[in-house]
């Protein structure tokens, strides 16, 4: 007999609103507070197609095609001194192979007010101040009440954290969050009225240009509009903040000093305000412990390079919601639910951040960047094909997908030789992130020659945490974890 536990969540974000309505559509007593009131501004509009699947899964796909976002079937590269190179996921894997641009303010107010017609118990205007730990066990928030201004008390089986940069568990309570000092960038963008992609783009696509100090985006939202920003290092950022008198001035000149993006926002007017923001890579000590999950920003947050950050919380809500509904059901103990937890949602991150690694090496070529993600995708019949098919499948986000429902375990197996191996033998892999280790070393130096990134804070490509444990995701006929060595 299954148990109905109770679930509190901190944050509607994709995060939050994902395991809330999987939660309570299993039939568990679901709270969810969340400190803005929707809709509320987000950055960041690109989406993955591994949510498509997601959003499916959770029965709210047809309230978000019915929104009118552009659809996106991939991305278009001019990174380097090569070519344009194109990523279309509906010439790799079929014309379903799509997602969107999406106006985050929307998206997000679509999943929150599904999770709430799926029985969530949202409350907006909440602050949470502190979760409540005993004896080393999450049990509850206290949390402000918007309405009275009163402080309350609230217990729960779970907490599930998706409280984003803020990180009330590990960055605030445990502080066991760690900053990935070679991607200490800051954004700066906005949003225009009429302009173009790349000849050559994939329908509604990405364009990502790189430059010598950074990258851009130029991102197709519906209607004529468009989202541009730039990326590059903090210190890069603070000193040719100087230079001018507004940020809405710094991100013209930042346009202009790229004739491709300045060619492509030609006959585009801005819209009002430049915004900026810090885009501090970071990766928690744990993502899950006694009663607790850390899922999407308050986990872990990654350069938006390759614009995953909405599917990290979209598939770190679907991971936790499993682990808790198989626990419900009895069929995992605790221990093996934080495995499976801990295992998918890290070794989704480690693939991410380190194929991003190797990119910060923009002269070392497409060629070299389809190796890595061949080696981090590990499957045969992914990339037998032609070699860009293996990228193109983990930045759908189709490879974090594969490998949880992976019963055999060797999908995790194969991503753990992959490690292996780097540490034995200098591979082209690793030579590649060693090398955009160096050149954001040297770009720091630079720019300021007393931060030095010292041995702590370098590239760790053995960041993967028991990757051969057996554990699978099951979705059907309910949500939950699969055990490869006892189905065997």
């Amino acid at each position: 007999m299954s148990k109905n536990f109770e679930v509190l969540i901190i944050g509607g974000g994709p995060a939050g609103s994902t395991a809330g309505a999987l939660l309570a559509r299993a039939g568990m007593s679901v709270k969810l507070l969340e400190r803005a009131v929707f809709p509320r501004y987000h950055i960041g509009e690109s989406i993955t197609t591994s949510c498509r699947g997601i959003l499916d899964y959770l029965g709210a796909l047809e309230k978000v095609n019915s929104r009118g976002y552009t659809s996106k079937s991939g991305a278009l590269l001019r990174w380097g001194k090569e070519d344009d190179w194109v990523i279309d996921w509906t010439q790799q894997f079929g014309p379903d192979m799509r997602s969107w641009q999406v106006e985050r303010a929307d998206f997000d107010h679509v999943l929150l007010e599904h999770a709430r017609e799926s029985g969530v118990d949202v409350v907006e205007g909440a602050r949470v101040k502190k979760v409540i730990f005993e004896n080393g066990r999450a049990i509850g928030v206290e949390w402000v009440d918007p309405e009275s201004g009163e402080t309350l008390t609230t217990h729960a089986d779970f907490v599930l954290d998706a409280s984003g940069r803020a990180g009330l568990i590990g960055a605030q309570h445990f502080n066991n969050r760690q900053p990935h000092e070679i991607f200490r960038n800051v954004a700066i963008w906005g949003y225009w009225d009429g302009g173009e992609l790349l000849p050559n783009s994939p329908t509604g696509g990405i364009n990502v240009v790189s430059s010598d100090d950074g990258w851009y985006w130029v991102i197709p939202l519906s209607g004529e509009r468009f989202s541009v920003g730039f990326v590059t290092h903090k210190t890069n950022f603070v000193e040719r903040r100087k230079e001018f008198t507004s940020t809405e001035d710094m991100l013209h000149a930042m346009i202009a000093e790229s004739p491709t993006v300045k060619g492509l926002m030609a006959q585009g007017t801005f819209q009002g305000q430049a915004r900026v923001e810090q885009d501090f890579s970071y990766v928690a000590d744990r993502f899950c412990g006694d009663g607790y999950f850390l899922m999407g920003d308050a986990a872990c947050f990654l350069d938006p390079l390759l614009s995953t950050g909405v599917h990290l919380a979209m598939y770190s809500g679907l991971l936790a919601a499993a682990s808790i509904s198989a626990l419900s059901h009895g069929d995992v103990t605790q221990t093996e639910a934080q495995s499976f937890y801990e295992t998918l949602f890290r070794n989704a991150y480690v693939r991410l951040f380190t194929l991003v690694s190797g990119f910060y090496q923009k002269h070392a070529g497409k060629d070299r960047y389809f190796a890595l993600a061949d080696s981090l995708a590990r499957d045969e019949g992914v990339s037998e094909n032609t070699p860009d098919v293996a990228f193109g499948e983990i930045i759908s986000g189709g490879t974090d997908m594969r490998e949880a429902a992976d019963a055999s375990g060797k999908a995790s197996e194969s991503i753990d030789k992959v490690i292996t191996d780097q540490q034995q033998r200098k591979s082209p892999v690793q030579e590649l992130l060693d090398a955009a280790a160096e050149a954001q070393e040297r770009a720091r130096l630079a720019a300021d020659p007393h931060e030095r990134l010292t041995p702590d804070t370098a590239i760790d490509t053995n960041d993967l945490y028991d990757a051969d444990n057996g554990f699978y995701l099951v979705m059907e006929p309910r949500l939950g974890i699969g055990k490869a060595a006892l189905d065997a």
